[in-house]
């Protein structure tokens, strides 16, 4: 009898953990659209943002990470999650989610966070990130303008492929991006994000 109440016991527990799974993914996806909604409305007020208007609205796609912090993330030391929405006939698409990470960006000490905001200016940028790992740097062929100086890129007259827009906290002293790697978290993904905080967001953008 007792063995059997344990079992019961267990495979209640089992159950309840398999159904707070999913409310917690829900929840941890809501939170990040939140946040990558505060970030356009941070990007909207900044004023390096206004050479780069022109570009968004041109845009293959954008990719907004609202959180770039050091430590405890997959891809290594530093890193962050982020959502991508393409640009389509009918406005921004449904966003996807992709992390962000690196053995180091380069913080300065003192830094304890940034926000970055990338412009895909480009096919085949975008057709990078898609492909799963992509690699920001020299060896991708590509060329990324940063708005604020907060980070090290190459320049075009054009806006390059990627236009960055940083911004963070603490002691900020520059932030690196060479390196750092950009990967599809298929398992956020697997669940199109439709509901009132990806609809806030894809508003946001449509105003910009």
């Amino acid at each position: 009898m007792l063995k059997s109440l344990a079992k019961l016991a267990t495979a209640a527990a089992v159950a309840a953990t398999c159904l707070a799974l999913p409310a917690q993914a829900a929840s941890d996806k809501a939170e990040l659209l939140q946040h990558a909604n505060q970030t356009v409305t941070h990007l909207r007020h900044d004023p390096a943002f206004g050479t780069a208007r022109t570009l968004l609205q041109h845009a293959r796609a954008i990719y907004i990470v609202p959180k770039l912090v050091k430590g405890g993330f997959i891809f290594g030391a530093e890193g962050g999650d982020g959502v991508l929405l393409r640009r389509t006939a009918k406005g921004w698409s449904t966003p996807k989610f992709y992390g962000m990470g690196s053995a180091s960006f380069g913080f300065q000490a003192g830094l304890e966070q940034a926000e970055l905001v990338f412009i895909i200016n480009s096919e085949r940028a975008l057709r990078g990130i898609e492909g799963g790992n992509f690699k920001i740097g020299a060896g991708a062929g590509l060329t990324v303008v940063t708005l604020s100086g907060g980070a090290e890129a190459a320049t075009s007259a054009h806006g390059g492929d990627m236009t960055v827009w940083t911004s963070a906290t603490g002691a900020y002293g520059g932030l690196t991006l060479n390196g750092s790697v950009i990967k599809a978290d298929t398992d956020e993904n697997a669940v199109p994000a439709t509901g009132p905080e990806a609809q806030a967001l894809r508003r946001n953008l449509d105003s910009l």
